[in-house]
């Protein structure tokens, strides 16, 4: 299953990192009002960006985090963003509301769709 996505798991890396930066800079952006919204902005992008500077595939600074682990959190990540403006009562802000919810969906789909594990090759 981990390797049969369309997108490298360098490309993933490369996304993650600029989506990490995107999910911290957006509260100020975008003038978020709830202060849960601004936290857990901030917060997710921290842990993305960790996420991509700590994993085993792509552009990781020390791959210390197996393939496994790293496509967990992510599913697990944007879940949480997904559920985030129901769960801590900020839905009624459209700004936060779209941009968690936009962000987990993206991020759980290109998650599914990344080549986390190389295919192996038989031998002849």
């Amino acid at each position: 299953m981990l390797s049969e996505g369309p997108f490298s798991a360098r490309l993933h890396g490369l996304a993650e990192y600029v989506l990490g930066g995107f999910l911290i800079a957006s509260p100020f952006i975008f003038g978020f009002e709830a202060d849960a919204a601004v936290a857990i902005a901030v917060v997710g992008g921290v842990v993305l960006i960790l996420m991509a500077a700590t994993a085993s595939t792509g552009p990781s600074l020390s791959g210390i985090v197996g393939v496994g682990v790293h496509a967990l959190v992510d599913a697990l990540l944007a879940a949480f963003l997904i559920a985030t403006p129901f769960v801590f009562g900020f839905s009624d802000e459209a700004a936060p509301t779209g941009l968690f919810i936009g962000v987990g969906v993206v991020h759980l789909l290109s998650t599914i769709g990344t080549r986390f594990v190389q295919p192996a090759t038989p031998h002849p």
